[in-house]
């Protein structure tokens, strides 16, 4: 089958985005592999050599590190989960379950996606100082739980479900939630991955809340123990090592990334993944 000019437009034009889009990516990533006293000479010498990994290895030799990655996992990875599970729940409620005011409630949960964060930061802080949960993980993770764009994407995807999934369920007998968790779950596989990835990214990457809820360095997380440990000048003088703490963090995002990618391209085309 021949391709048309126009097809080969789109693919050229795709081709051209995608290398824009790399090429920050593959200049961090370069610079991390140069020592900070070649970068304050000059930055243009991206593939010429010296490459150096002293960068990484100063990262490493921090033993805070490690605590701090195991705070973001726990956090991230808790987080992700309660999200997925609470959004589901509540999605699939606005979806099939009739109930008086749904449309006011369901109009109310989605209005918090205009609130901005730095307008709840001050009433959240006192909330939580008067509980005594800042410094834990409770703290770093229940100011999260809410999440509004979850709940609409749930909702949207249990509403394209056929109802006559339910229905011959019913007819069996089954109950409301053995019919939500073994027939109709299942399906949202796609939007739970997409879901799923973007609420790690989230939390994976916040920095505000940490900043505010976490004041002792044991219970830093990765991104704002890494910020801890950059210098008045980081950005002049140790460039290198600000670009190697950039890809250290990004690390774990980016292999969650490749083993969900089919999950995230099915659920953005409205399919199963193949």
């Amino acid at each position: 089958m021949k391709t048309s000019w126009f097809d080969r437009l789109l693919l050229a034009g795709a081709v051209l985005l995608a290398v824009l889009w790399v090429l920050p990516l593959a200049w961090v990533f370069v610079l991390s592999l140069k020592s900070n006293a070649v970068l304050m000479e000059r930055t243009d010498a991206l593939l010429s050599t010296p490459f150096t990994v002293a960068n990484y290895a100063d990262i490493l030799a921090n033993p805070a590190v490690f605590r701090w990655v195991l705070n973001s996992c726990v956090v991230a990875g808790v987080q992700t989960l309660l999200v997925l599970f609470l959004s589901s729940l509540a999605g699939y409620g606005f979806a099939r379950c009739q109930f008086r005011g749904q449309r006011w409630v369901f109009a109310a949960v989605l209005a918090g996606l205009a609130v901005p964060e730095p307008a709840v930061v001050i009433p959240l802080h006192r909330f939580f100082a008067e509980l005594g949960l800042h410094n834990s993980y409770a703290g770093l993770i229940l100011p999260r739980l809410a999440a509004p764009f979850g709940v609409f994407l749930m909702t949207q995807f249990f509403k394209a479900i056929p109802r006559e999934l339910e229905e011959a369920a019913l007819m069996d007998n089954a109950s409301r939630w053995r019919i939500f968790w073994r027939v109709i779950l299942p399906l949202t596989l796609p939007a739970q991955a997409t879901l799923g990835i973007f609420s790690f990214l989230g939390a994976w990457n916040d920095y505000l809340w940490p900043l505010i809820s976490a004041t002792r360095p044991e219970m830093y997380t990765l991104t704002l123990g890494l910020a801890a440990t950059q210098t008045n000048f980081a950005q002049s003088e140790g460039l290198g090592f600000l670009m190697a703490q950039a890809v250290f963090a990004a690390l774990p995002v980016l292999v969650l990334y490749a083993f969900f990618q089919r999950h995230i391209v099915a659920a953005v085309a409205g399919g199963r993944p193949a």
